[in-house]
C-alpha cells in the first residue's frame, strides 16, 4: 500500500487574485483532484502513483489584409495518472474533472498496469532528488487584452509590414496570441507542487513580389510578459523588410563553403544536439553521441549552459516533469560534453542519475562571441548565410544532415544577392566541431538561446 504522505512541498502559485478569476479551476481544486487520484490509486492496490493536473486558456486573433480572419478561444484542462504495481506501470488520461471520470481514469491505469510486463527501470523519481524549496521564477504575467485591442494590435503589425516597402504585395496575416495555464504535479513520495505560467506572442508573415517571383518571410516574438514583447510595428517592419530582401533570388552552383546559420536557425542545431544527447535515444543506441561524455563533441570555443532558474525564462522551472530538482550546469565546456539530458527512466536504463530533464531541457544558452551578424559575415568573407530551412533531413543516429535552404550569397563579407532552391549537407559531428564563431545576436524564442553560428565548411548543392 502507498505510504502516508510526507509533508507536502510548498506550492508557489501566484497569489494574484486574477489567477483564480481567469482559470476555470483554482489551485486548491487542482490539489484536491491530485490528492483524490493518489488516494484512489492506493486503495486500488498501487504501490506508487503520480499525476499531473492542469488547466489553461488562450485567445488568438489573426488579421489578414486589415480584416479579421480568425478569432480563437481555447479552454483546456486535463489530467494524466501513472500507477505502479511494483515494476508494472499503467497510464491513463482524461479531460473530464468530474469525480466519476477521475475514478475511471485511475481504475483504467490500474487495469493497464496489471496486464503489462514488469520493467526494472520503471518507478517514481528517486526521493532524494525531489525539489523541496521552490523559488518563484516570475513566469506568470496575465495579459488583460480584449479582442478589440488584439485586433488593433494585429492590424498595426500587418500595416507596418506593408508600409516597410511597396513591394510587399500580400499577407498571410498578423497574429496576437495569449496563453495562460497552471498545474499541479503530485506523487506518493509526498511531492505536490505547481505554478502558473504565461506565454504571449505577436507575429506576422507577408509576401513580396508577384507571380513566380513571389517570396515569403515572417517575424515573430514570444515572451512570458507582454511588456517584454517586441513592439508590434517593429515586428511587422522586420517581416516586410526580410521578405523584400529575398526578391530576385538565384540558384548557385554546387560547391563547398563556410555556412552561417542566422540566429533563429542556429537554435535548431542546438535542438539536434539535445536530441542526440537525450536519454531515450541513448539507451536505445539511436544516437551519434553514444559514449561521448567527457569527449570532444564541439569546437573548443563552444560553451553551453543549462539555466533552469532564469526569471521569466521560456523554459524555466524549479523541477522537471517528475518533481526532480533542476540545477544550473555546464552541459558543454570547451567543446567537451559534460552531461546528458536524462529523466529517471532513461537514467536507470543507462545506470546513471536523473539530470532533472524529464520533459525536456531548460534554457540552454550557447555562449556568444564578440561579433554581431555583420561581424560574422566579415569573418566568413565568402560563403552562404542561411535564413530559411526546409524539410527534415536530419538523422540523429548517424548525424547525417541534409536540408533544403535559402538565404544570401556573401562575398568579401558583404551580402551580394539572395539564393534559393539549394540543399546544404554535412554531418552533425563535423558541423559541431567545425563551429568557428558564435554571434552575440542572441534570439530568445524558446528553450534554446543562441546567436548566429558560423560553420567552417559544408556542401551546398545547387545547379
Amino acid at each position: 500500500m502507498i505510504a502516508t504522505f510526507m509533508k507536502q512541498v510548498s506550492t508557489h502559485l501566484d497569489s494574484n487574485p486574477v489567477s483564480n478569476q481567469r482559470f476555470s479551476h483554482n489551485e486548491e481544486t487542482l490539489k484536491q483532484i491530485a490528492q483524490d487520484i493518489l488516494q484512489r490509486a492506493g486503495k486500488g492496490g498501487a504501490s506508487a502513483c503520480e499525476t499531473d493536473v492542469s488547466d489553461g486558456f488562450g485567445q488568438s486573433v489573426t488579421v489578414r489584409r486589415g480584416e479579421v480572419e480568425t478569432i480563437e478561444y481555447n479552454r483546456d484542462k486535463g489530467l494524466v495518472v501513472t500507477v505502479y504495481l511494483g515494476k508494472q506501470r499503467g497510464y491513463a488520461s482524461t479531460s473530464d474533472f468530474s469525480a466519476p471520470a477521475v475514478r475511471d481514469a485511475v481504475d483504467a491505469a490500474l487495469s493497464i498496469a496489471r496486464h503489462t510486463a514488469a520493467d526494472e527501470c520503471a518507478g517514481l523519481a528517486d526521493q532524494n532528488l525531489l525539489a523541496r524549496d521552490i523559488p518563484d521564477l516570475d513566469l506568470y504575467h496575465p495579459w488583460e487584452l480584449n479582442v478589440e485591442q488584439a485586433i488593433e494590435l494585429a492590424r498595426s503589425c500587418e500595416a507596418a509590414a506593408f508600409a516597410a516597402d511597396k513591394r510587399v504585395s500580400n499577407s498571410e496575416g498578423a497574429t496576437v496570441s495569449i496563453q495562460e495555464m497552471h498545474f499541479i504535479y503530485a506523487n506518493t513520495l509526498g511531492f505536490m507542487s505547481g505554478f502558473p505560467s504565461s506565454r504571449h506572442s505577436i507575429g506576422c508573415a507577408v509576401i513580396a513580389g508577384k507571380d513566380e517571383a513571389m517570396q515569403r518571410d515572417e517575424w515573430y516574438d514570444v515572451a512570458r510578459a507582454q511588456n517584454d514583447l517586441e513592439a508590434a510595428k517593429s515586428i511587422g517592419e522586420k517581416a516586410g523588410r526580410r521578405c523584400v530582401q529575398r526578391l530576385g533570388a538565384r540558384k548557385i552552383s554546387t560547391l563547398q563553403v563556410p555556412v552561417l546559420f542566422e540566429a533563429p536557425l542556429a537554435a535548431t542545431l542546438i535542438g539536434h544536439f539535445v536530441a542526440a544527447a537525450s536519454g531515450g535515444n541513448l539507451y536505445r543506441k539511436s544516437s551519434f553521441l553514444l559514449d561521448s561524455l567527457g569527449k570532444q563533441v564541439f569546437a573548443s570555443l563552444v560553451q553551453i549552459k543549462e539555466l533552469p532558474h532564469l526569471k521569466k525564462g521560456l523554459a524555466s522551472s524549479a523541477f522537471d516533469d517528475e518533481g526532480v530538482i533542476t540545477r544550473e550546469r555546464e552541459v558543454v565546456k570547451n567543446g567537451l560534453l559534460q552531461g546528458y539530458f536524462l529523466g529517471s527512466y532513461s537514467a536507470r536504463k543507462l545506470g546513471m542519475q536523473s539530470t532533472g530533464n524529464a520533459g525536456g531541457n531548460h534554457n540552454l544558452l550557447l555562449q556568444s562571441g564578440e561579433f554581431d551578424l555583420a561581424g560574422l559575415l566579415k569573418q566568413m568573407d565568402r560563403g552562404l548565410l542561411v535564413t530559411d530551412l526546409l524539410g527534415q533531413g536530419v538523422n540523429v543516429v548517424t548525424g547525417d544532415y541534409s536540408r533544403g535552404a535559402s538565404g544570401f550569397w556573401v562575398e568579401h563579407g558583404e551580402i551580394q544577392y539572395p539564393v534559393q532552391e539549394i540543399t546544404i549537407a554535412g554531418n552533425l559531428k563535423d558541423m559541431f566541431r567545425g563551429i568557428v564563431a558564435v554571434g552575440k545576436d542572441i534570439l530568445v524564442r524558446g528553450s534554446k538561446q543562441c546567436g548566429s553560428v558560423l560553420i567552417d565548411n559544408m556542401t551546398i548543392a545547387g545547379d
